[in-house]
């Protein structure tokens, strides 16, 4: 029996993440979103289904507009709520996206209580924060997407940079999905060599800072959208390697408990990805300006879940 997934939201990441899952062929894929969308998200994937003759792959894919057709799923992924326009921070989301995150995941917990959960929507750590709380799911079953993805702009910008393949590049980025994410060059190599031997210093700072107003740049030149490609080709790997119980280490945000010194908090880490989703957080030693960067970071995340808590989004 093929695996169930389910992604929320059929807007340019829920879509292209559907096609995506369905060229892999990791399952079948239900597609949904709200009640006044109507017929968008069944047409989407009426659209991804003709596509399988041409790419040879055989899973279902329905859309709807109802949690009933995802009852079961194995794993969900969020990623409904409204995009960043350009001038618009992450945290400028904050209320919007945290009501319709609570929203599903209400839903998901009544349709798939053993779903695995991969949040995707901004601001990302909080959102992931907001899931926890309200599905009651154990914390390795509720992950944030956000270090794979910053990882991979690392890594295309340094490839660019250096002009060698992307394949040889082992990037590190901690901390929150946002301008206060930790780029760590000291654990960040090209074929084993550290990058920091590779590059001048201020040409690599130049990169690590890009790094961090990655999804800001896109959002400027597309004027009126953010990115998709590369966030939906992130989910997909995190996706296969649950899946497949690959035991990946990727960066994902978790919920962590006093790794890195912090406790309570959703915040960018390496894990070990497998069937039952986060198996092991890796804790890796930081430098003293590397754990300041990174606390910094943590407390941009805590800054969010307190408003969040202010307004009665998630408890105290």
């Amino acid at each position: 029996m093929r695996k169930k997934l389910t992604v929320v939201g059929a807007g340019n990441v829920g879509a292209t993440l559907a096609q995506r899952l369905a060229e892999l062929e990791l399952g079948d894929v239900v597609l949904v979103d709200i009640p006044a969308t109507e017929g968008m998200p069944a047409g989407k994937a009426l659209d991804i289904r003709q596509s399988g003759p041409v790419y040879g792959y055989d899973g279902r894919i329905t859309g709807t507009t109802e949690y009933g057709p995802t009852a079961g799923s194995d794993i969900v992924v969020i990623t409904a709520g409204v995009p960043r326009k350009p001038g618009m921070s992450r945290d400028d989301l904050l209320n919007i996206n945290a009501g319709i995150v609570k929203n599903v995941s209400e839903q998901v917990a009544r349709h798939s209580p053993n779903a695995i959960l991969i949040v995707v929507s901004n601001p990302l750590d909080a959102m992931a924060h907001v899931a926890l709380r309200v599905t009651g799911f154990p914390k390795e079953r509720v992950i944030g997407m956000a270090g794979v993805l910053d990882s991979a702009r690392l890594a295309a910008f340094l490839a660019e940079a250096l002009d060698v393949s992307v394949n040889d590049i082992q990037p590190t980025v901690l901390g929150g999905h946002g301008d206060t994410m930790v780029p760590v060059a000291r654990y960040t190599t090209v074929a084993g060599v550290p990058v920091t031997e590779l590059m001048k210093p201020d040409h690599l700072a130049a990169i690590l800072q890009r790094t961090r107003d990655g999804g800001a740049e896109i959002v400027k030149l597309l004027k009126t959208g953010s990115a998709y490609y590369a966030p939906s080709a992130a989910v997909a790997a995190m996706v296969e390697a649950i899946l497949k119980d690959k035991k990946r280490i990727l960066p994902c945000a978790a919920f962590l408990e006093g790794p890195y010194g912090v406790n309570g908090l959703f915040l960018g880490v390496p894990v070990k990805l497998g069937a039952r989703g986060i198996e092991q957080v890796i804790e890796i030693r930081l430098n003293d300006e590397e754990k300041a960067a990174l606390q910094k970071s943590a407390q941009a995340v805590q800054d969010l879940v307190d408003v969040l808590k202010r307004t009665n989004i998630v408890s105290a």
